[in-house]
Order: C-alpha cells, then structure tokens, then sequence
C-alpha cells in the first residue's frame, strides 16, 4: 500500500510541476504508459488471492482515476495558456497596408447573360427560369417534337431514370420547355385573357451529346417568347433587328432572314448577320458573307393548343440562340471548351470588371 501512496504522490507532483503539454505527456507515460508505474501494479494483480486482488485492484483504479482527472485539469489549464501565448505572439498589425489581391472577374457567359437582359428588358422582356431535369412531355411533345425527330434518339439526348410513374426524364435539350410552362400557368393564362402580353426571354444550361471546339455536352442557350393576341412576323423581325444591332453594338449591322423548319414554330427563319473574312480574321458588319446566329418563327399552334391555349385567339412568335456562340463571335474566343476550363489567365483576359459596362 505504500507504493500507492509514493506513486500517487509522485504523480501528482510531476503532473503539477509540468510546465507544458510536452511535459504534461511525459508525466502521463511515466505512469499510465504501457511501462508506467500505475501500469506495473496493474500487472501484479495476477499474483494475488483473490480478495487481496479485489481491494488492491480498487485501490489501483481509484489511482489511476485519480491521477487521470488531474492530468485533465492540468491539460486545460495549459492549452489556455499556450493559446493565449499565441495569440500575444499572432497580434496583427492593423496599420499595415492591405496585401494586394489579384481582382475578380466576371465571366464571358454572365457578362452577356447581363448584356441579354439589360436589351430585352429594354423591350418588356421579363427573365424567367426553368429546372434542368424535365419530363418528356414539356421538352418534346409539348414542343411539337415527334416521336421519331432526331432530338429523341439516345445518341443526342441525355436519358435519366424515370420517375416512379413511368414518365421519361431528360436532362433538358433547350430552353424551350419554360416557355411550355409558363404559357401553363394559371397566372398568365389569366393575363393574356385580360388582354394582356406575356414577353419572356429564358437564358440557361441545356445539355446535348456532343463535344469539340465548337460544341460542348453542357452550353447556354437564351430563348425568347412572344403571346397576345395580336403578334406578327413584323413584330419578330424588328424585335430580332434591334437586339441583333444593340449587342453587337453596330447600328448598321445587316441582317437577313432565311426560310427553315423547326418543330415549334411556323413559318420558321433563321437569321443571318452580315459578316467578312479578312486575312482569315472574322469581322462582324457589312461585307460579302454572312453568319448564321440563331433560330425563330412564329409559334405553331400546336404548341399554343398544347400550353393549354387557343390558337384561334392567341399566337406569338418564339427566338432561341446559343449563348456562348454569340459570346465567342462578339468577344473573339475560337474555342468553345476554354469557356469551362476554369483557366484564371483566360478568365484574366477574356473576363469582365463587376463594374466594367459591355465592351
């Protein structure tokens, strides 16, 4: 019993004495450690009767426990400290200049998503959203799309697993499916039958099978939409002359209108900008060629009778265009990847002030 009393006073003297956490844990080895002192007696219980064992194994626990909570009291006491040390020694000095941070940049695709937003709001276009992942009705046959139109096959469209139901789900192919549910809400519905007009454009990602300089599995597409009861192709035109001129920011900029075919719209046309190539550099404004850029008409009546519509009442006309293609043209970047890259000395060079207005 006498050394339970010189070990527990030993313990405590080297647990108290300890001037760090070091110190503290070497005190804690030389007794708890596997060759500690409080250790060694834990070994020789073996040795003992069985009541001897009892007492002495209690008396043993009792030690250790005690020795264990001081070692805890201590351990705080000096992590206190060794912090408050730090602290003392960490002060910073407020009269010190700033470190010089490398600004931030806003991206091409955000800069014109901005760009977009402030010309058609301009127009009474309002911005609306829509989820990435839809259904198969309101991304194809809301849309007029056919069941054997290209843009169903497995090798253009990503398939997710269906919902529980059944019903075929997609990561979206375009836009256009917010216009779908827009035109589906109670709220517009009303609006156009007091002889209102519902003017939307709908920026955001789309997804495709496909990937080069040109071409990426996941781009920006802005898509605009048009409903009353008395929108023409005119109304079209002029609204497309005006956005064309005000984003390239040429006031003469040619355009013209081809005859095409999409699913959702008809008549459809698709709209050239006047364009030349000089010393294998494209220049945007007059000259000899032209550049395809994006893709409207006048909605089918199909897609204002599926939207929960009358075409004999309402009709309107529909535009859609890839936003990082317009991007690129305006902004002379050749390659679409670079745009997802995440490359800070691209983002340096082609990126934007936060309060930097459109070049």
């Amino acid at each position: 019993m006498s050394d339970l009393s010189t070990i527990r006073s030993e313990a405590l003297s080297a647990v108290e004495a300890a001037a760090d956490l070091a110190a503290l844990d070497a005190a804690r080895v030389s007794v708890l450690g596997k060759k500690g002192s409080v250790t060694g007696l834990m070994k020789t219980l073996g040795a003992l009767a069985p009541e001897e064992r009892k007492e002495f194994g209690a008396r043993v626990n009792q030690l250790k426990g005690e020795i264990e909570t001081a070692l805890e009291a201590r351990k705080g006491m000096l992590s206190s400290s060794a912090l408050a040390a730090r602290l003392a020694s960490e002060k910073i000095d407020v009269s010190l200049p700033v470190r010089p941070e490398a600004q931030g940049t806003v991206h091409p695709i955000g800069q014109v998503m901005d760009e977009l937003a402030g010309i058609f709001g301009d127009m009474g276009f309002t911005w609306a959203e829509g989820p990435d992942i839809e259904d198969d009705w309101h991304n194809f046959t809301a849309l007029n799309i056919p069941p054997d139109h290209p843009a169903r096959q497995m090798q253009d469209t990503f398939y997710l697993p269906p919902r529980a139901d059944g019903t075929p789900m997609v990561l979206r192919t375009h836009t256009s499916p917010v216009q779908a549910r827009t035109m589906l809400s109670k709220d517009v519905q009303k609006m156009l039958a007091d002889g209102g007009s519902l003017r939307i454009i709908v920026p955001g990602r789309t997804y495709r099978i496909d990937s080069d300089a040109t071409h990426a599995p996941m781009f920006h597409q802005v898509e605009g939409l048009v409903i009353d009861r008395g929108t023409h192709m005119g109304h079209l035109k002029g609204c497309l002359v005006d956005f064309c001129r005000a984003f390239f920011e040429i006031d003469d900029l040619p355009l013209r209108f081809r005859p095409s075919y999409f699913p959702f719209t008809e008549p459809s046309a698709e709209v050239d900008i006047g364009c030349s190539w000089k010393d294998g550099e494209l220049r945007i404004g007059a000259g000899d060629s032209w550049l395809e850029i994006l893709g409207s008409g006048m909605v089918h009546p199909r897609v204002i009778a599926n939207c929960g519509l009358d075409p004999a009442i309402y009709q309107g006309f529909a535009f859609g265009m890839g936003i990082d293609r317009i991007a690129m043209l305006k902004y002379g970047i050749n390659d679409l990847r670079a745009f997802f890259d995440a490359d800070l000395r691209w983002l340096r060079n082609y990126g934007f002030s936060a309060l930097e207005m459109p070049r």
